[in-house]
């Protein structure tokens, strides 16, 4: 058996070449507590970093954290500058035509909005007209614009828009309810007279992601095998004690 080791390893073996490599390159959100984001140290820490370690203990191999927005993050697995994605990634059907969902989902989040308290908003109607920031590339744009007819106002990340709601240049920030709720229980002053006023909607379940090619194979199986003994360990939850996320159903 020792002979094969040398035998060169499949193109689509891909967990059989980061072995190889001695590194899983996992591309990961920089800008999303708590799931991912710079610690004051520098260091990139959070929920999904947490699992992006187990990831690479599980394979033996060190892990190579790669920042990625919700623009180029399909893209960056696709050309294969990354193995893995594990950055807060809604599970939708036109995105598993493009690239591998890991089964089964981690978490779930749905969609609000971030706003001043003295905007007054009672119902996603409210939003008709008005300025609403956004971040490119967020699956829930195209259903909010269609639905509610809101001014769109499309920033290239998380951060951007949330300085130009805090500027005023918006009524509301539009977003996952999960970075919304952990914005405001943060205790961040910045924040301290705003709200998520309305009924949070189309619940989104989230996934890893992998090359499409590599769904089925040895690394797509382990990583199904590992969200799998998440799940049912508990240690999903666990990990949401830790990060002050509250549990999703």
């Amino acid at each position: 058996a020792f002979c094969l080791a040398a035998a060169p390893v499949r193109a689509d073996d891909t967990l059989a070449a980061v072995r190889q490599k001695g590194t899983l390159v996992v591309g990961v959100k920089n800008d999303y507590r708590p799931w991912g984001f710079i610690d004051p140290s520098g260091k990139i820490v959070g929920l999904e970093i947490d699992l992006a370690q187990e990831v690479a203990d599980k394979i033996g191999v060190k892990l190579e954290l790669v920042p990625v927005t919700a623009v180029n993050r399909m893209e960056f697995l696709r050309q294969g500058r990354i193995d893995l994605v594990i950055a807060t990634l809604g599970d939708t059907p036109e995105r598993r035509k493009i690239i591998g969902m890991v089964e089964p989902n981690y978490f779930a989040g749905a969609t609000n909005v971030l706003a001043p308290k003295s905007a007054g908003l009672k119902s996603w109607s409210d939003l008709k007209g008005k300025k609403v920031c956004a971040v490119q590339g967020a699956y829930y744009n195209r259903r909010v614009a269609q639905l509610y007819q809101p001014d769109m106002v499309v920033f290239p990340a998380v951060p951007d828009g949330m300085n130009a709601l805090a500027a005023g240049n918006c009524v509301a920030f539009l977003f996952d309810d999960t970075l919304i709720e952990s914005t405001l229980s943060s205790g961040d002053p910045k924040w301290a007279s705003y709200e998520m006023p309305l009924p949070s909607e189309d619940p989104q379940l989230w996934a890893m992601a992998v090359r499409l090619e590599d769904l089925d194979s040895p690394f797509g199986k382990l990583l199904s095998q590992m969200s799998t003994a998440w799940l049912k360990s508990g240690h999903i939850i666990a990990l949401e004690a830790k990060w002050g996320i509250k549990p999703s159903p």
